[in-house]
C-alpha cells in the first residue's frame, strides 16, 4: 500500500471514547431503577414499584420516563422541594401509608400539567400545604390524616381537586370547634359550617379586648389627672387661708391725713 493509502487511513477519525461513555451513561440514567424497586417497561412507559421497601426518603434515581410511581407503605417522613421535578411524564404518584408530616412548598414542582392522581392518604399531615398542592390539577387523596380543622385548612380545600371516592373519609382529628372533632370534614362544610367565622370572631374579640384596655387606661389617666388637680387646688386654697390677714378700718375718717 502506497503512502497515499496510508495517509487516507490515518485521516479517518478514531471513535471518541468520552462521547460513547457519556451516551451510555445517559442511556443508563434513563433506564435505571432504584434499589429494592421494580421498574417494568411497557412500550417505553415505565412503572416504578417501590411499595413496602423500607424507604426512609424518596429515591433520587427514578427513571425520567416513569408514568407510575408507587412509594406507599414505607417510612418516608418528608417530601422535599423538587423531589419529582425531573418526572414530567408522571401520571400517578402514590405516597400513602407513610409517616409524612412535612411537605415542601415546591415538592411537586414539574408535575402540575401531567399528574392525574396524588395519594397522600394514611400519613401524619396536620395542615394542608397550600403552596405545594394548590397548583396541581390532579385528584388528591387526603383521607386518614390527623388534620387540624381551621380556617387555613378550609381555604386550602377550596383550591384542591379532591378525589370523590375518598373525600368522605377526610375527618377532623382536632378542630378550633371541638364539636367537630372526629367528624367528616366535608359534611360539616356542606352543612354550612365555617371555621373561618370562628377565626374572625376570635380576632374581633381580641380587638375588643385591646380597645377596652386602651379605653380603661385613658379613663384611669383622666381620673388621676382630675384628682391631682383637685389636690393641687386644695393645697393652694389652704395656703391662701394660712396667710396673715390685715385688718381693714371701717371708719372712712381714719383715712384722712
Amino acid at each position: 500500500m502506497g503512502p497515499m493509502g496510508k495517509q487516507s487511513l490515518s485521516s479517518v477519525p478514531a471513535p471518541m471514547g468520552g462521547s460513547c461513555l457519556l451516551l451510555l451513561f445517559c442511556l443508563r440514567l434513563g433506564t435505571s431503577c432504584p434499589q429494592s424497586c421494580q421498574c417494568p417497561d411497557h412500550d417505553g412507559a415505565v412503572a416504578v414499584h417501590c411499595s413496602a421497601s423500607d424507604l426512609q426518603e424518596i429515591p433520587k434515581d427514578i427513571p425520567a420516563n416513569a408514568v407510575l410511581l408507587k412509594l406507599d407503605a414505607n417510612k418516608i417522613a418528608r417530601v422535599p422541594n423538587g423531589a419529582f421535578q425531573h418526572l414530567s411524564q408522571l401520571r400517578e404518584l402514590d405516597l400513602s401509608q407513610n409517616a409524612i408530616e412535612t411537605i415542601g412548598p415546591a415538592a411537586f414542582s414539574g408535575l402540575a400539567g401531567g399528574l392525574r392522581l396524588l395519594d397522600l392518604s394514611h400519613n401524619r399531615i396536620r395542615r394542608i400545604p397550600k403552596d405545594a398542592l394548590g397548583k396541581l390539577s390532579a385528584k388528591i387523596r387526603l383521607s386518614h390524616n390527623p388534620l387540624h380543622c381551621e380556617c387555613a385548612l378550609q381555604e386550602a380545600l377550596w383550591e384542591l381537586k379532591l378525589d370523590p371516592d375518598s373525600v368522605d373519609e377526610i375527618a377532623c382529628h382536632t378542630s378550633v370547634q371541638e364539636e367537630y372533632v372526629g367528624k367528616p370534614l366535608i359534611q360539616a362544610l356542606d352543612a354550612g359550617v365555617s371555621f373561618c367565622s370562628t377565626h374572625h370572631k376570635t380576632t374581633d374579640v381580641a380587638m375588643l379586648v385591646t380597645m377596652f384596655g386602651w379605653f380603661a387606661m385613658v379613663i384611669t389617666y383622666v381620673v388621676y389627672y382630675v384628682r391631682q388637680n383637685q389636690e393641687d387646688a386644695r393645697r393652694h386654697l389652704e395656703y391662701l387661708k394660712s396667710l396673715p390677714s390685715t385688718p381693714v378700718s371701717k371708719d372712712p375718717l381714719s383715712l384722712a391725713p
